[in-house]
């Protein structure tokens, strides 16, 4: 009888879509045709997108890797002895040796593949609820304290600094408040909230109970983007788990702290991924911005003092917590502190997820990390902070990835997503997308944002028809200036970013097409 081989195989979107499942009844069937015995843990990713699906073997030596495995791949791995860490055409050598891993600076991901997403015995194993059980001997404003210390700022796209809002929560008076975590990850090329969720959901759930220590909230709320079901299925299956381990109800672990999350799901909004059109999708109400003031710390969820923090921010109060403020303060730059996960994507020939310190460049992104684009034309245009985000060109390769470098530049950074184009891309084409995203996803209550865009992007079709281009450009600048100015929320104040962008910096593009 052959001992035990442990191998672990993604179980998340990415991988599911290029054939995880299949692979994994495929790997099992041909084990016991050849009398080989093997135990298969779906992990969570690692983040590496372009070598998906990764199977990785447990070996004397540690995890080996094996990359872009298919279920036709499987009979080949057998013959090159893959369960002792044979060499095969696929192999990758060591998980942890691999460049694209090794150099990144994994805090808040740190457990992203590593382990079993839904086993409370592997998260406690790897530091899991350590920043929890310290938070619950101390007092709310000395985590208040200790967060603002560290520097955290939202990873949404304001990047507000945390400590600041939840101490406006912690000295609001009322019966009820509430922690809400925006997991509506709608921007383009953005996934890094969803790899979390689906592969360290109580990284999560332990960010949002501190939160709720910190403030004096008992209940939480993660509204989740329809178009995320399996990262539902394992953050409902994990409350339960955390639940019934007491970390999560009435009483945790005897503390006399009361804190519980419900998962609540969106319906394909954009704008709900702002936070007070987030808060009326809650209420059961149309999604629609709120005027501000109030703010929502102040009077948020059914008018109550509310925590509102996207995933990756709340994801990162467990290690703050555990390490300390001054700990999670090293990493980083200026006032951008701590670390940003990278989303890579678009024409990219290795697209994934890059935890990094802020500082790094965009080239170094995009180049080492990304080896460039994916097709032989050189790279043209970025997009960097979703489809509201401004493009920039390859002499804007060095800038630091900081948001005060960015917003320098007249950028954004957004939640850390960058699309790559190559000199294929028509950049009249992409302004005018911006313009007909917004038609498709301004909730309608202001003008400037549910009419300009409209009349954005017929302006953008006279000029590339050669219809009056001066005027008509001029007419765009004058638009655009309304819709920032104007506007109630960023939806319809950052359209112009892109639009503007494109312009200044591709205006060959906006000729006429003969």
């Amino acid at each position: 009888m052959t001992d035990l081989v442990t191998l672990y195989v993604p179980l998340e979107t990415t991988a599911l879509s290029l054939g995880a499942d299949e692979l994994v009844l495929e790997l099992l069937a041909e084990a016991e045709k050849r009398d080989q015995h093997i135990e298969i843990i779906r992990n969570g990713s690692w983040g590496i997108s372009w070598l998906e699906p990764l199977v990785e073997v447990v070996t004397d030596q540690g995890r080996m890797a094996y990359g872009n495995v298919m279920a036709e791949d499987v009979t080949s791995l057998f013959d090159a002895n893959f369960l002792s860490g044979g060499k095969h055409p696929l192999s990758q050598g060591l998980t942890a040796e691999i460049p694209y891993l090794k150099t990144q600076d994994r805090l808040t991901f740190a457990r992203c593949g590593l382990i079993d997403s839904l086993s409370l015995q592997e998260y406690q194993a790897n530091d899991g609820f350590a920043g929890l059980e310290k938070a619950l001997k101390m007092a709310p404003q000395a985590i208040v304290d200790q967060v603002t210390e560290s520097g955290l700022r939202g990873r949404g796209g304001a990047a507000f600094p945390t400590g600041i809002k939840w101490n406006t929560v912690l000295g609001a008076s009322a019966q009820q408040k509430y922690i809400c975590c925006n997991a509506d990850e709608g921007d383009s090329g953005t996934f890094a909230d969803r790899i979390l969720m689906e592969s360290d959901p109580y990284c999560l759930i332990e960010g949002m109970i501190i939160a709720g220590l910190a403030v004096g909230a008992t209940e939480g709320y993660i509204y989740l983007r329809s178009e995320y079901p399996l990262c539902q299925q394992i953050l409902e299956e994990a409350l339960i788990n955390a639940r019934n381990a007491g970390w999560l109800g009435q009483n945790i672990k005897g503390s006399g702290q009361d804190f519980d999350i419900e998962v609540r799901m969106g319906a394909g909004s954009y704008v709900c991924g702002e936070e007070t059109a987030m808060l009326n999708s809650l209420e059961g109400k149309r999604g629609m911005v709120r005027a501000k003031p109030p703010l929502p710390a102040l009077e948020g969820l059914f008018g109550e003092p509310t925590v509102v923090n996207n995933v990756l921010s709340l994801a990162s109060v467990p290690i703050i917590m555990d390490k300390g403020a001054e700990f999670y303060r090293d990493f980083g730059m200026g006032r951008s502190r701590g670390t940003i996960a990278f989303q890579l994507a678009g024409n990219i020939a290795r697209g994934g997820l890059v935890e990094k310190a802020f500082g790094i460049s965009l080239r170094e992104l995009i180049m080492d990390y990304g080896d460039g684009t994916l097709t032989p034309e050189p790279l043209k245009a970025v997009q960097v902070g979703g489809p509201l985000g401004a493009y920039l060109g390859p002499d804007d390769l060095e800038i630091p990835m900081d948001y005060e470098a960015f917003s320098e530049a007249g950028a954004v950074l957004g939640h850390g997503g960058i699309v790559v184009f190559d000199t294929t891309v028509d950049m009249a084409e992409q302004a005018k997308f911006a313009f007909d995203f917004c038609v498709e996803e301004s909730c309608g209550k202001c003008t400037p944002c549910r009419i300009g865009s409209v009349r954005g992007v017929e302006l953008l079709e006279k000029i590339q028809a050669g219809e009056n281009p001066e005027q008509n450009l001029n007419l765009v600048k004058d638009l655009c200036d309304v819709m920032e100015n104007g506007s109630l929320c960023a939806m319809g104040g950052m359209t112009p970013i892109p639009v503007l962008s494109a312009l200044a910096k591709w205006p060959n593009d906006f000729k006429a097409k003969k």
